[in-house]
């Protein structure tokens, strides 16, 4: 007899334990949704994937799951996403997800020399992930007709901003407007540029309070800060 009770409490507090665990389907679905709404105007065909909660989970259930992006990362390639929890239990968890971006990129379409300036039989089209390929790869042949290369490059080759001699959009110690955006904002402010850069280069800038930020130069020689 004595078992009895010990066995209705534990029954008792597992089922409890089942109804206030957190469902998965909703965690997965702020995430889905938040990656869609940072990957909207990428070029391409964008495919999503993000890793599904552990159905074990002893997370407290969430009125309101709201996904984020750690850090200075960016839905882009491989990455982590977090989903947090404000109410009524605080918590947080992250996500690994994976952004696909099928789209055209150009390659070397013969071997160039080092100042060979490039025409359009030097460079070809081919579709791919961009995402799994370096940032500054080039998108557009008129990104790169009429520059010279830097470099020896060969057959093949995904052609990368860094690759060509490309004019300067900033130089150091100008004075450039530097901004950063979100959904719904711009916020911009001016500093002076302590390197040159050219398009989708970094420069740090030194801002009127002597803070010193890091972005990346556009092609107006305006400076774009964060991801």
């Amino acid at each position: 007899m004595t078992g009895r009770p010990f066995l209705s409490f534990a029954l008792f507090f597992a089922s409890i334990s089942a109804i206030a665990q957190q469902p998965t389907a909703p965690v997965e679905a702020a995430a889905r949704a938040f990656i869609e709404k940072e990957t909207r105007g990428l070029p391409g065909e964008v495919s999503i994937e993000v890793s599904p909660l552990d159905p074990g989970n002893r997370l407290p259930p969430c009125s309101e799951p709201t996904a984020f992006l750690p850090n200075s990362a960016r839905a882009w390639g491989a990455f982590s996403v977090g989903v947090r929890c404000e109410s009524p239990v605080a918590w947080t968890i992250y996500l690994q997800a994976r952004v696909k971006v099928i789209s055209d990129y150009l390659v070397v379409a013969r071997p160039l020399t080092a100042g060979q300036i490039i025409g359009p039989a030097e460079i070809e089209h081919r579709r791919g992930d961009i995402a799994a390929l370096p940032d500054d790869v080039l998108t557009d042949a008129s990104q790169a007709t009429g520059r010279p290369a830097r470099q020896a490059l060969a057959q093949g080759t995904p052609l990368r901003a860094r690759m060509l001699r490309i004019p300067k959009a900033v130089r150091q110690g100008s004075t450039v407007t530097v901004f950063s955006r979100g959904e719904a904002f711009r916020v911009s402010n001016t500093g002076r540029a302590l390197n040159s850069a050219a398009p989708g280069e970094t420069v740090r800038v030194r801002l009127p309070n002597n803070q010193v930020i890091t972005g990346t130069a556009l092609h107006d020689g305006t400076i774009e800060v964060g991801p």
